[in-house]
Order: C-alpha cells, then structure tokens, then sequence
C-alpha cells in the first residue's frame, strides 16, 4: 500500500451479478482530451464524454486488458490493532487516539487477538494457505497523517497466501446465462490503516484526524486474472459478502471500510504486458467498473495515437467520469522495509501442533476458527436455488441487500404462501419501496409478519392481487396496522357471495350487448372488457378467475 490520499466518500449502490460483454479484448475509442499540471493531487481536466469501445476497422488489432486489484478491508473490531483505542465511525476528530496511535516515545505495540482471528477466518473462506508463522515488517514513508513515520504491514511472509475467489457473471442477454469465473489470491495480510487528512483548501492548510491511524486493516491482493470493470466490481462484491458473511468486516463502502486500488495495463494479444498504472481509494462498485473501463480505453488510445503510458498513480473523478494523475512512480520510491524489533514472530497452530497445556486465550487454533465458519454466500445461493426453486439472479438480489434474506427466510417461515409468490412480493414490491424511499431493509415499516399474513390473505383468496398491493401500500404509511384491519376498514375482501356475483355477471352481460356480440364475433379481448365491468360494479372485490368462469358459463347456456 502507497501513501494514502485523500479519499472520496461516494456510497455505491449494491448490484446482483455483473452482466460482462468486455470479455479480455478492447477496441480503441474517441480521443479522451485531458491534460494535467504534474503535481501531486492537482489536475486540469477537459468534461469529456463517456468512452465506449467501438468495433475495430479492418486491419486494425485489437487489445487486450489485464486487472488485477488490491483491496483493504477495515477489520470489525471494537479496537485498533496495536492499541487499545475505541473504532468508531464519525467520532469527533482525534477523540480516539492512544498514546501509541499518536507515536509517543517508549510506547508499544500490542497485537489485538480479534484481528488475528479475522485475518485467518477470511484466507480460509478464500482457499487459503494459512501461514504458521507470519512476520510484521516496517514500511518507511512520511505523511502528515502517519505519526510514526512508518506502517506497520506483513510484506515478507504475510498471514495467508494462494487462494481463490469464485464470482458469478452474466454472460448472455439473459441474467440467468451465468457463469463461474476465478481470480487467485495472492496474499492477505494485516496491516495498520493511517490517520486522515483534511484540505482545507480556502485557508491553504491541511488538518490531520488521527481517529483513523492504527485501525486494523486486512490487505487482499487480487492476481491480475481480470480483463474489464463489471469483471473487477462483481469480484469486490462477491469479497465483500464473503466478509459480511464472515464478521470480519463490516465492509461498509460509503464508510470507507472497503477501499480498492485497481492496477491496469493493456497491450496486444501475444506481446508481453504494458505498463501499469494504479488507480487510487476506489470505495464504490460502481466508480471501480467505470474507473477501470475508462482507464483502459484511455491507454489504448494513447497507444494508438502514438504515446507512451506512464507508471503512474491516478485518481478517479467520478464527477467528470475519468481518471486524472496523481504522481508518477518512475523513481521508485524506497519504503526501506525492515523487520518490526517491538514485535515477535506470529504463531499459529492447528490441532495437531498445539502445544500441550496451552492458553487457549494465548493461542490461535487455525482448525478451531475452521469450525466457526459460517455458510457462505456461494453455498446460500446454491442452498436457495435448490430449497425453493428459484431463478439463480434471484438467490444473487437476495444477498445482495443487506438484512433481505434474513426477511425473506422470516416471512417464509410464517406464511402458507408458495416461495415462488413470495420471492416475487419480496424482490419487486418490498425492494422496490425501499429503493423509492432510500431505506435499509432494517428500516422498513413493514415486518416480515406483516407481510406473512398478507401473503396469507392472498394465498387463501380473501383479497385479489389489486386489493393486496394496496393494503401493502397501507401497511407501508400506516405502522401498526395488520393487514385483516385494513382489509376491513377499507372493504377490500373478495365478494364470497356466488349468487350475487352471478347477478351481477348477467346485470353487466344485459347491460353491454356490444360487447357480447363482439365477443361471439371471435374478438378474444371482449372478455377482458366484460370482466374490468364486473369489478368496477364490485369496487375491485370479485375474484377476476371467478368473474371469468361465471361470464363463460353464462354467455355458453
């Protein structure tokens, strides 16, 4: 990890699965036009138009991307790796700041335990070689924000290496023509976050929180095995449920508890890869596809207008919709690494090596933390799918919301309603009044019982599909209201009455003769018009199959 930067706060929204149509090779695109002054986090940029590949001409080449990615996730911890200093999100600036988080001589480190745990749990979700012994490393660079001068990380022998991550993608048109794709782990190691700095730009000075310095935070490095944006964003989804799934992170974006740096290089088929550049402090799934994308049609069209692509770190502006510089790394910058003298070599065990007699608060048992580790969002996809039979992009919508299939698995276990019309309700109706609203699922003013029962009404056909949104409705404005109150307040039940609704069929079949001789003139759509009749007559309270068979019935005798 470089010097930090300055972060954007721009919260990303959530998305099921990526429908990728990148595949690994790119065609060049309009010129980008944009210029920079050279310094550090200062940049001239022309408003430029989105960028989109277009079809090669004949006898042209086309190029391929190469992305891999780095990833720090925030560990969910109640305190800091190294202190026993409070994590809290949005405290008051430097309200919590230990001695040691602010590098007072003669202070100490103290590794925290619950991090140790999270690094492990997380490198054995992912396939990972877990390491019996890791070392921490001083990592020199001077920035306001960093008191020590120096980080503390893993660079020599991190805490878990060699796994995989498996990520569903949308290939076709459809949604549900998905496949499996796998990007290798490198490595994840622990390491400190650093403070942050504010810029004050009206006054020209810059004011340091410390609050930040310290956290622990877990360093996924992702192998270069993605080719486009959607490819890169779904594979930081897909970690970020796993470390949701797992507690080991909250992985909150719009907090700044997941963070990404994308490194990205293109060049042609069969030719060895380009030169890099590194695209800082992604913390939106959507900014890393359209970072990522533009990126690399920016460096093909500078290839192909004959420039040279710089090893160089950039930001993206996600107002303008494009990459600007940041510095450049043609002298490579020396982090002097060197071995950390305040802390010793980290052990861990297994079942077999556990020393006897052993603390068990003093020690971390690698096949005991194996054990505790929960069912993971690939199997629940799975699991769902199988369970009730639903569509493959349905079980991804599902765990994509935070809290939405603990909602959906609430209701289904308190109504008679067939999962088919419950996922429906769950996925178009209740999603689509909190995205109206902007709510969580945890602020919904409709419980999951609520719902239940009004799946019941609908199931047992006491109300139509009409009456049943509109009571939802009812139950999202009025909180504390069941949906039998409503229905009977507002007399929305199904007319039970056959003799009545029969009467009613011949009123409206006696009353429109134009119709029925449309009907009988082969004009299919005239039953429609005589059933829309009957439940205007109903005030919307007759059963639409029920009015059809009555209307059959009586027009055939």
């Amino acid at each position: 990890m470089a010097a930090p930067m300055l972060r954007w706060c721009c919260p990303g929204r959530r998305f099921a699965f990526a429908r990728v149509g990148c595949g690994s090779c790119h065609r060049r695109g309009p010129p980008t036009g944009s210029t920079s002054n050279g310094k550090r986090g200062q940049s001239t940029v022309a408003q430029q138009p989105h960028i989109t590949a277009q079809k090669p001409r004949k006898g042209e080449r086309e190029w391929a991307a190469v992305v891999g990615l780095e990833i720090h996730a925030q560990i969910a911890s109640n305190s800091k790796l190294f202190s026993g200093s409070q994590v809290h999100f949005a405290a008051p600036p430097n309200s919590l700041v230990s001695f040691f988080d602010a590098s007072l001589p003669g202070t100490l480190p103290v590794l925290n335990r619950r991090c140790v745990e999270a690094a492990v749990m997380t490198g054995l979700a992912l396939d990972c070689h877990i390491n019996r012994k890791s070392l921490f490393d001083r990592k020199h660079y001077f920035y306001a924000d960093l008191p020590a001068g120096y980080q503390i990380t893993q660079q020599r022998l991190p805490i878990a290496v060699n796994g995989s991550l498996a990520y569903s993608v949308s290939v076709g048109r459809k949604p549900s023509q998905m496949v499996t794709r796998t990007v290798r782990v490198k490595q994840i190691q622990l390491e400190q976050d650093s403070g942050k700095s504010l810029h004050d730009d009206l006054r020209s000075q810059t004011l340091i929180d410390l609050n930040r310095a310290g956290i622990g935070l877990l360093e996924v490095v992702l192998e270069p095995d993605m080719s486009c944006g959607e490819e890169a964003a779904t594979a930081v989804r897909e970690l970020q449920l796993i470390l949701q799934a797992l507690g080991t992170s909250q992985a909150n974006m719009a907090e700044g508890q997941l963070r990404v740096d994308a490194n990205i290089s293109v060049h042609r088929p069969g030719e060895p890869l380009g030169v890099r550049t590194e695209v800082k402090n992604l913390n939106s799934a959507r900014f890393l596809a359209r970072a990522i994308d533009y990126e690399i049609q920016r460096q093909i069209n500078e290839l192909e207008n004959g420039g040279e692509i710089l090893n160089e770190t950039r930001s993206f502006d996600y107002k303008l919709g494009c990459t600007v510089p940041m510095r450049d790394k043609e002298g490579k910058q020396d982090y002097r690494f060197m071995p950390e003298p305040n802390l010793p070599p980290l052990l861990l065990y297994d079942s077999g090596s556990l020393p006897p007699g052993a603390d068990p608060q003093q020690v971390i048992d690698i096949d005991r933390l194996r054990e505790r580790l929960p069912e993971l969002p690939r199997v629940t996809r799975e699991r769902l799918v199988r369970q009730y039979g639903m569509l493959p992009e349905h079980s991804c919508a599902l765990l994509n919301e935070v809290g939405l299939l603990e909602f959906f698995q609430s209701v289904i276990k308190e109504t008679r309603a067939e999962p088919k019309k419950v996922t429906s309700w769950v996925l178009n109706t209740f999603l689509g009044f909190l995205k109206q609203q902007n709510l969580a699922v945890s602020e919904s003013p409709v419980t999951p019982s609520a719902l239940a029962e009004l799946l019941d009404l609908l199931d047992r056909k006491a109300i139509s599909s009409s009456a049943a949104k509109q009571v939802f409705e009812e139950l999202w404005r009025n909180e504390g209201k069941t949906p039998a109150q409503i229905v009977a307040e507002k007399k929305l039940e199904l007319l039970q009455d056959l003799e009545a609704l029969e009467q009613l069929c011949r009123s409206t079949l006696e009353a429109h003769p134009h119709v029925v001789m449309d009907l009988k003139r082969g004009n299919p759509r005239a039953i429609n018009k005589l059933i829309g009749l009957v439940r205007k007559a109903t005030l919307g309270r007759a059963d639409p199959t029920a009015i059809k068979e009555v209307l059959e019935r009586q027009l055939s005798s």
